[in-house]
Order: C-alpha cells, then structure tokens, then sequence
C-alpha cells in the first residue's frame, strides 16, 4: 500500500487554486464577479505570477473559474458546490520547461559532437512538416516531438533519449493540455519554427555554444508565450479595456 502524501508534497499551483477557492466560498469574490488583477492576488497570496497563473488554469478545468482572454478571470456559481481540494493535475508547466532547459541545454552538446548530415536533413524535414501544418492551421506538436527526439537521440545516451521524451510528453496532462488551448496558434508555432531553425543552423556547424543558447531561448520563450498568453488587458477607470 502506498504511503500516504504529505501536506507538504502539494503542487504550489495546487496550495494556491485551493486558497482561492476558498476566498470563493468564503464570499470574498462573489459569483461572477472578476477576479482582482493579477498583481493584486501575487501579493495578497505572497506567490509568483507563473504559478498563480497555472492555479488559475487548475480551477478552470474544476469549473470553478471562466478564463476570458483579453478581459481576465471570473468566478462561476458552480464554485459555491464543493469543497474538495485541487487534485495533481501534471507537473508545473514553467517547472517542466525549465526542467527541459536544463537537460536539453546540456544533452545538445552531444548532439552537436555526433551530428551526421542524415541527422540534419532528419532535423529539417521536421522543420517544414511543422511549417506544412501550420499552413493548414493544424498544430503541428508530432513533428515537434520528432525535432526534439532527434536531438535527443543524437546524444547517443538512451537515458536522456528517455528523460527527455518523458518530459515533452507531460505536455499532454491536464494542466498542460489546458494552458495550450489558451496559448498555442498560427503565430506562436511560427515562432517555435523559427526557432528550431536556429538550433539546427547551430547543430549542423557543429557549434555547441550557438546550440545550446539557441535551445534555451527556445524553451524559455515557449515558457513565456504559454503563461503570458493568460495576461489580460488592462483596465481602464470606466472598465474598459484599452
């Protein structure tokens, strides 16, 4: 038998969503009504604007919040139901794209050692499979795993193959799942492309320097284009958005 999880092992986004819910249900923000601004709640709740964001994405996929862009995030009635806590919806998005950055940023070095030209033509059909499905304005993630995957496997280490895979493939869980929905078009592919183009263009001159700076701004941007596409305009005094 499993032993049972400690308080302590929460998910931040988890402890957050549930402190929100419970100024929910304790009448501080009233059904349908907007929540404060966002830098309003980072400070009252002492927490960071990428995990109160992926809290937020939390209680949406609980039906306990509406998330409009452009305008912000409002409380529905169904809040007022239950009192349950925020269950373990995937690991921490930003956590997993710097996760990412970390491995990826060193295994690439490997890659760059052992790049053969069959690798770099591997690496550019990826590049315009991704490009063909934006045209056709479908996402093109398959391709985008193949891209990484290859790098992966070009470490020549079946352990990081396996990490690395891993990882990009808990973009799939819940809260992952939910924050591209908000976050991922036409326009934030085109920069992903662009992107892997550079980390190639490195990889192919064999520049390990180049590749590895290259692959961290990659997965740093895709870190902000995720939580950023969450920010919502400002207000002006009448309400307005400006």
């Amino acid at each position: 038998m499993a032993a049972p999880t400690n308080a302590s092992e929460r998910k931040p986004y988890q402890k957050i969503a549930d402190q929100l819910r419970n100024y929910i249900l304790q009448g501080d923000f009233k059904p349908g009504s907007r929540l404060p601004p966002e830098r309003d709640l980072t400070q009252r709740l002492g927490v960071s604007r990428p995990s109160l964001r992926e809290a937020l994405i939390a209680l949406e996929i609980e039906g306990v919040v509406d998330i409009k862009m452009g305008s912000g995030v409002y409380v529905r009635a169904l809040a007022l139901e239950g009192t349950h806590n925020t269950v373990t919806l995937g690991e921490s998005p930003s956590e997993l794209m710097q996760a990412r950055a970390l491995i990826e940023g060193e295994s690439i070095i490997l890659a760059c050692l052992h790049a053969k030209k069959s690798d770099c033509r591997y690496l550019q059909e990826c590049i315009d499979a991704m490009r063909a499905s934006i045209e056709k304005g479908l996402p093109p993630l398959e391709d985008d795993r193949k891209f990484h995957h290859r790098l992966a496997k070009m470490s020549g280490n079946s352990a990081l193959v396996r990490i690395i895979t891993g990882l990009f493939d808990e973009r799939h869980n819940p809260i992952s799942a939910q924050l591209s929905k908000h976050s991922e078009n036409a326009l934030t592919w085109q920069a992903a492309v662009t992107e892997h183009e550079a980390i190639l263009r490195a990889v192919a001159q064999k520049d390990v320097l180049g590749a590895q700076t290259s692959m961290r701004q990659h997965l740093s941007r895709s870190e902000n284009r995720w939580l950023q596409a969450l920010e919502p305009q400002e207000l002006t005094a009448n309400g307005q958005n400006k």
